[in-house]
């Protein structure tokens, strides 16, 4: 049975409390996590949080779909994407993207690809909470 490379969640559970539960790895060495923040502004408007919802059916069939696509062109790599949805106050993180390499250039790589292809194919909505 092949291991699982790719692991991917979408829940009301915080980045800190998914990112607690994260196991090390013993066979790379860079452990690169991104965490995607809420601002405090929003179109130059404050803003105490942001309200995330997305499509249930297809975004978490779409963030596998690309984890698929990245394992097969990066096949030496771990990752894991959570993105909390619901409220969201500003200073928290909204999502965490690990990605688990030999070497930092490379994961630092992957860590970016991850967040480009989310952002763009990925159905989760912000709605931001004016202060």
């Amino acid at each position: 049975m092949t291991p699982l490379r790719f692991f991917a969640s979408i829940t009301k559970e915080s980045i800190a409390e998914v990112e607690n539960r994260l196991e090390p790895s013993t066979k790379h060495g860079a452990d690169i996590r991104f965490h995607g923040a809420v601002r405090d502004l929003e179109d130059d408007r404050e803003i105490s949080g942001i309200d995330y919802s997305f499509y249930e059916g297809m975004a978490l069939n779409e963030l596998n779909r690309i984890g698929e696509a990245m394992t097969a062109e990066y096949p030496d790599h771990l990752a894991f994407v959570h993105h909390k949805v619901g409220f969201v106050a500003a200073g928290e993180a909204s999502i965490i993207i690990r990605v688990q390499t030999a070497h930092s250039a490379e994961g630092f790589e992957i860590s970016r690809e991850y967040l480009a292809r989310i952002k763009k194919t990925v159905p989760i909505w912000k709605k931001p909470i004016f202060a």
